[in-house]
């Protein structure tokens, strides 16, 4: 039996995890997948990790193609995570629709967790670009991962995080005491592409299964997960 090794963005773990099922299903093609922030795929695969397929941001895979490390012919796009605002389950909704009252909300927070992922990067410039990186210093955590995010505001009542919306409805769904209190206003969203792509020598079922990681049909998986 074929089995092909899958190296995954952690954003898109609920839909990558369903369609590699179906696959492997499917194809009789046994799968194992991982996943990990964006950042490690990038470093894992240039290092010269060997993996089958690759699911990563557009310039994560624009990358590793300049070092010949993707087959471009198989590369297909999964789709779009939007980034939310994280707060503890028992706390109580803000209204935030704007980025003043997003700042207000930051402001207030007794601790601030962002990541050290794509997200977190981005996260990180746009606290400089508000003006609020020195003012939430003092309370700032920053995890590994996205999922580490969810678990630093549980353990935290007041605490705010930012993270992909998609990763925050898996630790929902595993009982991680957080929730949503809104997307960011539309000014400051972040949304964060996803591509597929096998790698050059990886069996023929590698391409496949990048293609069916991109079909119309995965889509439809992809955005009962928050990816679209």
């Amino acid at each position: 039996m074929t089995t092909l090794k899958l190296l995954s963005a952690g954003a898109v773990k609920r839909g990558v995890a369903r369609v590699a099922a179906a696959f492997e299903q499917d194809s009789g093609t046994k799968v194992t997948v991982e996943f990990t922030p964006v950042p490690e795929v990038r470093k894992r695969i240039s290092a010269g990790e060997v993996a089958d397929v690759v699911v990563a941001t557009p310039a994560v895979l624009d990358e590793l193609a300049a070092l010949n490390k993707i087959d471009i012919a198989s590369r297909g796009f999964l789709g779009r995570s939007r980034m939310g605002i994280v707060i503890h389950a028992d706390a109580p909704v803000p209204a935030v629709d704007d980025v003043e009252s997003f700042k207000k909300l930051l402001l207030e927070a007794s601790h601030f967790v962002r990541n050290e992922a794509s997200s977190g990067i981005y996260t990180e410039k746009l606290l400089s670009k508000l003006g609020l990186t020195e003012a939430l210093s003092r309370k700032l955590i920053v995890t590994k991962t996205g999922s580490e995010i969810m678990l630093a505001v549980a353990g935290h009542p007041r605490a705010v995080g930012l993270a992909q919306i998609s990763e925050l409805m898996v630790m929902i769904d595993k009982g991680c005491k957080v929730k949503l209190a809104a997307p960011l206003p539309d000014e400051i969203q972040n949304m964060t592409h996803y591509d597929a792509a096998a790698t050059p020598g990886a069996p023929a079922a590698a391409a496949e299964l990048s293609r069916r990681l991109a079909s119309e049909d995965a889509k439809k998986i992809f955005a009962e997960t928050g990816i679209f």
